[in-house]
């Protein structure tokens, strides 16, 4: 089959050229459609019982993490000049097209008594940019009567204050926010300056906004650093600048076609599919690497470069095809997790990867053909003696030494799996952030000062209309909010009975004594004067339903981590139901950090099945190749050892699993099970050749995979390496950890899978290899017929 293929590769050379390049070019095309994702990442499934009762959430109430936040830690604030400016900057993002509400001291308001018309009026506590110190010490006076805003407005323990900026749903999950985002900024920083103050922003609109910012920041060092590495270390191997630039171009085209079919498939750059393209690059060269390997080492024994160029296409071919296949696995069983980020970034990878060894097969061999033939000087790291003793070393090793061997990595399985058991398993909404990052230590700055900026609502349906303005109900409610007011992690809240209160409150003269629940004559007072009064329904419009028959607390939560959560929900949920009884009440906890808990869950779980599948899958092709299930246990033994090594790495490191590590496994295993193919397939070759002599097989084997197992090694070390440069600590423990997982993967395919073979029954591995494998059409050794070339040496010397 592959012979057939080089023949038509290098027999059509030209044509099959202008349709690569035609193909990349409408791929450019459809590239240049690209977007980034501004919306939070989807994770569960509609059908997921918590993420369906959030979207009834959304549907009846509206998006929970619309709001940003600014604030600062300062008593100037009291100062004319300060508050004069600071309700500027309120006034002025308030104008900003695509915000819908801006809250802050210069922005509060108050209820008013309007005893001519019977209603409560909302007034604002400034009407007017303040003037003279008199009226910011009266601002100051009047706030400071008003309980509801203290802990949501100010902290006048740590002398803080906040602006609560609520984005337009519209424009939330669409590139206007960044701009929006932006613009707040600006106005920001301005008002800091003038004022010699820092500030602090966060919320997550704001932090949705500066990590994609990040994403497409990195995405773009990624692919540089990725190009560069890559190039040089090409230049290393090869001393030649074909030898780099023509491998490069075919990664380059293969991170073309992975943008083009992110388009195609209609999805967007996440902070997953933003790691293909640097990805493409690392996993793209090695084929380059085997193929100009194989061509020079053919082209050193005959000097025929057309033979040379049809043996390196239908010899690395195969081994190449199946060693992508495994790595397309491990990328593509995410796409059975359920969940649309991990979907869209193991299918784009995986179809990718598959594309880019297309590429390669097809385009060095035609670029080559029009080449001058290899000078004795670009073929010279052949005979590297460093090289040659490394591997001579390593064929002693496994002939001499094997009981030392297997001692070795019996210890470092036993190492491996005590390490393995001390993994933790947490995550946190901005775990994958350092602690230096601004976006984290502003998060934490308004965790210390109001609790937390993440939104957790928790929504009571009463079951009949009017229900939630009850005055039991209202009164179960306050005990809820005084309930949780005891947890640290909770914010003050806003809700319908913090609303009644602040109403109340108004309807004396605002005297702070009243910031109560009515009894019921006065609820009926209340309500007489609240019931005409059309200002009223902005405070309650997003807090309970058109029915009064749900309603909503709203709270901030600290960023405290998966774990803590989760025991922190266990222990309040059945004190909620002690209050709210669920016979007549039914209550929900729910909001973004809900999600974020239940997203996490959700990722390990479906992420640990990832790696069984890919597992399974992996095993299955190598079955598919071999024929053999003692073949297949060979294949997997050396690969997953690195795995077992890896996971230990995180127990002693401290490293936690969660989904940005997690997705390690699978793609390390992958892509380790290629040097694994790559021997065996050679190794059946030459045993079939020598007629099932082992150890001659076996020193074969490593004499002719080993160079470019170790420069594919170094490749990919290298190439993942760079991600431990992104500010994402997930992606920079994946880049630390397949890198060291790929190295080691290389000693384990090069010393241990060898030791392997040579310790099983001759019987066993001979009637393994030497009957005819299902794919026989792949393991052909026969010369393509040169004649029936149209391409001839002395054209392609020219």
């Amino acid at each position: 089959m592959l012979a057939a293929a080089a023949r038509i590769i290098l027999r059509y050379r030209f044509v099959t050229l202008i349709v690569l390049l035609s193909l990349t070019g409408f791929m450019a095309y459809m590239a240049s459609f690209v977007k980034l994702s501004y919306e939070g990442a989807k994770i569960l499934p509609p059908s997921d019982p918590t993420y369906s009762e959030y979207l009834k959430f959304k549907q009846k109430f509206g998006e929970d993490g619309t709001v940003m936040v600014i604030g600062f830690k300062s008593d100037s604030i009291w100062q004319q000049s300060v508050l004069a400016d600071w309700y500027d900057l309120s006034a002025n993002i308030r104008a900003i097209e695509g915000i819908q509400e801006v809250i802050s001291i210069s922005r509060a308001f108050h209820v008013v008594r309007n005893d001519s018309l019977h209603k409560l009026d909302f007034k604002p506590l400034l009407d007017h940019r303040p003037e003279t110190q008199a009226e910011a010490d009266s601002l100051r006076e009047r706030i400071g009567r008003l309980p509801f805003y203290e802990g949501l407005l100010y902290n006048p323990e740590t002398k803080v204050t906040l602006m609560a900026i609520t984005l337009d749903q519209t424009k939330l999950n669409t590139k206007s926010r960044i701009d929006i985002v932006a613009h707040v900024k600006e106005l920001s920083e301005k008002f800091a300056a003038a004022n010699k103050v820092d500030l602090h922003y966060s919320g997550l609109p704001y932090i949705r906004t500066a990590v994609s910012q990040k994403i497409l920041t990195e995405m773009k060092m990624f692919m540089a650093l990725a190009i560069f590495v890559t190039a040089f270390i090409l230049f290393i191997f090869f001393r030649s600048f074909s030898a780099v630039l023509f491998p490069m171009l075919v990664v380059i085209f293969g991170v073309i076609f992975s943008f083009g079919t992110l388009v195609l498939f209609g999805f967007k750059i996440t902070i997953l599919t933003s790691l293909i393209a640097p990805l493409i690059i690392v996993i793209g060269i090695p084929n380059c690497i085997l193929l100009l390997n194989k061509y020079q080492q053919e082209y050193a024994n005959h000097g025929n470069k057309v033979k040379a160029l049809a043996r390196s296409i239908y010899k690395i071919g195969v081994s190449t095809f199946f060693a992508n296949v495994t790595t397309s696995i491990g990328f593509l069983v995410f796409a059975f997790t359920q969940s649309d980020v991990l979907i869209e970034f193991g299918i784009i990878a995986a179809i990718n990867v598959m594309i880019t060894y297309l590429i390669s097969l097809i385009f060095i061999p035609i670029v080559f053909s029009y080449l001058s033939t290899p000078s004795p000087r670009q073929i010279r790291h052949l005979e590297r003696k460093t090289l040659n003793t490394i591997l001579d070393t390593i064929d002693h090793w496994v002939h001499a030494y094997r009981p030392r061997i297997y001692i070795t990595v019996i210890v470092i399985v036993i190492v491996s799996v005590y390490g393995m058991l001390k993994i933790t398993t947490v995550g946190y909404v901005v775990d994958d952030l350092p602690k230096k990052d601004i976006i984290y230590r502003d998060l934490k700055f308004f965790e210390s000062n109001f609790r937390g900026v993440l939104p957790f609502e928790v929504t009571i349906d009463t079951h009949k209309e009017r229900g939630a303005l009850e005055l039991k109900t209202l009164y179960k409610i306050n005990r809820v909010q005084k309930l949780l007011a005891n947890y640290k992690e909770f914010s003050e809240p806003v809700s319908i009975a913090e609303g009644i209160k602040f109403s109340y409150q108004g309807l004396n003269d605002n005297n702070p004594k009243y910031y109560i629940i009515p009894n019921i004559q006065e609820l009926a007072r209340l309500s007489g004067y609240a019931t005409d009064a059309k200002g009223n329904s902005r405070m309650f419009k997003s807090i309970i339903d058109s029915t009064k028959q749900t309603t909503r607390i709203s709270f901030q939560v600290s960023d405290i981590g998966s774990i803590k959560m989760k025991a922190l929900l266990a222990e309040i949920r059945p004190r909620i139901d002690s209050i709210l009884d669920p016979k007549e009440y039914d209550v929900k906890l729910t909001g973004n950090s809900i999600i974020f808990l239940k997203n996490n869950d959700y990722l390990l779980i479906n992420l640990k099945e990832s790696i069984f599948l890919a597992i399974l899958l992996i095993g299955s092709v190598m079955f598919f190749l071999f024929m053999s299930v003692r073949m297949v246990v060979i294949a997997l033994i050396p690969s997953m050892t690195p795995l077992l090594l890896t996971a230990a790495m995180m127990g002693y490191f401290d490293i936690a699993l969660k989904p940005s590590t997690i997705l390690i496994f699978s793609i390390a295993f992958g892509i380790a099970s290629d040097g694994t193919m790559y021997f065996l397939t050679k190794y059946r070759q030459e045993l079939r050749k020598h007629g099932g002599s082992i150890s001659k097989t076996v020193s074969l084997a490593i004499q002719e995979t080993g160079p470019s197992m170790i420069y594919t090694a170094v490749i990919l070390f290298s190439g993942f390496f760079i991600f431990t440069a992104s500010s994402f600590g997930g992606t920079s423990a994946l880049g630390i950890l397949i890198s060291i997982t790929l190295l080691i993967a290389m000693f384990s395919n090069l010393v241990f899978l060898p030791t392997l073979l040579l310790s099983l029954e001759k019987r066993i591995i001979t009637r393994a290899f030497m009957k005819e494998p299902l794919f026989s059409v792949f393991d052909e050794d026969i010369d393509v017929e040169l004649d029936s070339l149209e391409v001839r040496s002395e054209e392609t010397n020219s």
